[in-house]
């Protein structure tokens, strides 16, 4: 005999019926599938993506069995593993290089379903297979880098006080500043010590020079080799999000080790192609005293005007900017993807550390009325992705830098 209310019966089966609902694509299980995104952050990834795919697979009668478009790119389920080894050729072959085309694993549970939020239970990479990288972070070139950029900073300051020197060079991951008189080097030492407190400052003599070395002290040296690994992790999980791997393992190991595992990624070489696709931005000044056509023709054979480097923008036009980098990602201390509230278009927000945010404030003050710009280098090809007016002086170490093409290339 029932001694419960209907009510709670009714409630019961209902939950019971919710819970076999989304227990089933479990059952289901996986076909093979390819995943096509951009090669490149500025490619515009949109539904003329789809019909391309689409009319490829037309074209060449290759059978598939669903296609879809979603924020990560185009993927396709296919019957078996030599159609989607066929589709991965065919559409590489078509493509080109501006779309990578990778082999993955689709579940193959109906539209309706995804559609609820019923999804299958992921396996981990012991049950599931996949991939798994250890991959170690140059923590040496950062400190070259990190010192490399320490030999402008020092000029500009040795300039602001009107110190004379000789020559700053960078040794190893020491700078060594030249001065003809003690009493310069003195001053230079006053300077640098209040400006660069993270530094370890020796004094010799070489000759007839002056000598002073400044060399990272060992709070710096770790800071910097943090900050290269956080940067380095949030780059793969932005990298791990285009493959589209259901519950990637990111990990750090060791001080300068990250383990990646990718559960059901077949495809390795595209796996690691993605992965190691990074990008940096730098900003320079535009040269605005060399816009003529004569001088732009000129650079684009490869004759750019000596302390200039010319560049494509966007649009295809030639610009010609400064070789002199004014900041580079090593200031950066935070950055993330935003939209514009007046304009709508996507953005990049950042956040400059203390001295690069003196030193963007001392730029953008000295150069009201010229153009600055934009540069992401990566995969080795560099462009312009904007070159906006300083209007006026920009100080506090936040900066929005438009000109993305999409949230995602803002990411």
């Amino acid at each position: 005999m029932n001694r419960y209310p209907m009510w709670k019966n009714i409630f019961v089966a209902i939950m019971i019926l919710i819970g076999l609902i989304y227990t089933i694509p479990n059952f289901f299980g996986e076909s093979p599938a390819v995943q096509v995104t951009p090669s490149k952050s500025s490619t515009k990834l949109d539904p003329a993506l789809l019909g391309q795919v689409e009319a490829i697979f037309k074209q060449e009668k290759i059978a598939y069995d669903g296609i879809y478009l979603d924020l990560r790119g185009v993927k396709a389920r296919f019957a078996n593993t030599d159609t989607q080894i066929k589709a991965k050729d065919v559409l590489q072959a078509n493509l080109g290089k501006d779309y990578t085309v990778a082999l993955n694993l689709l579940s193959r549970s109906p539209e309706w379903l995804h559609n609820l939020g019923a999804k299958p239970m992921y396996l981990g990479l012991d049950l599931r297979g996949g991939v798994h990288f250890m991959l170690q972070v140059d923590m040496k070139a950062a400190l070259d880098k990190a010192a490399e950029r320490f030999v402008g900073d020092f000029r500009i300051a040795l300039r602001k006080e009107r110190i004379s020197y000789l020559g700053v060079t960078r040794e190893g991951q020491s700078v060594q500043i030249r001065f003809s008189t003690a009493g310069e080097l003195l001053k230079a030492r006053t300077v640098i010590s209040k400006d660069f407190p993270n530094l370890t400052l020796k004094e010799n003599t070489d000759g007839a020079d002056q000598v002073l070395t400044a060399s990272l002290n060992v709070l710096e040296q770790k800071r910097i080799q943090d900050f290269a690994l956080k940067q380095n992790i949030q780059t793969l999980h932005n990298r791990i999000n285009e493959l589209g791997v259901a519950e990637p393992i990111i990990q750090q190991q060791g001080a300068d080790r990250v383990v990646v595992q990718l559960p059901g990624v077949q495809d390795t070489a595209k796996a690691k192609e993605i992965l190691g696709r990074t990008a940096t931005l730098e900003i320079r000044l535009v040269d605005e005293e060399k816009t003529d056509v004569a001088t732009l023709e000129k650079a684009e054979k490869g004759q750019a005007p000596l302390g200039d480097e010319a560049y494509k923008t966007r649009d295809g036009r030639t610009i010609l900017v400064k070789k002199n980098v004014v900041l580079t990602g090593d200031y950066i201390t935070d950055a993330g993807p935003g939209v514009n509230s007046q304009s709508g278009q996507s953005v990049v927000n950042v956040t400059l550390d203390g001295r690069g945010a003196r030193v963007f404030q001392q730029v953008t003050r000295e150069n009201v009325g010229k153009r600055m710009a934009i540069l992401l280098i990566e995969k080795g090809s560099t462009e312009v992705i904007t070159a906006p007016v300083i209007n006026e002086e920009i100080g506090g170490g936040r900066v929005q830098i438009s000109g993305m093409a999409n949230t995602q290339e803002a990411t």
